[in-house]
């Protein structure tokens, strides 16, 4: 129990460990979804070139 908010955000010694924690968590929480769209990206980006390469090999070959 805290009697204070001095003592909530001191979490009896343990605080940099404890904040460090939630940082790190809040850090990772934020850059997964972002690299998930960028990898997203760069699928879509690869996928629309092979097409293309597919059709333009199937244009040569006539």
């Amino acid at each position: 129990m805290w009697n204070s908010p001095a003592e909530f955000f001191a979490m009896g010694g343990y605080a940099l460990y404890v904040w460090c924690s939630f940082g790190v968590c809040i850090l990772v929480m934020l850059f997964e979804p972002m690299s998930i769209c960028v990898r997203r990206k760069a699928i879509i980006q690869r996928l629309r070139q092979e097409r293309l390469a597919e059709q333009f090999d199937k244009e040569s070959r006539k």
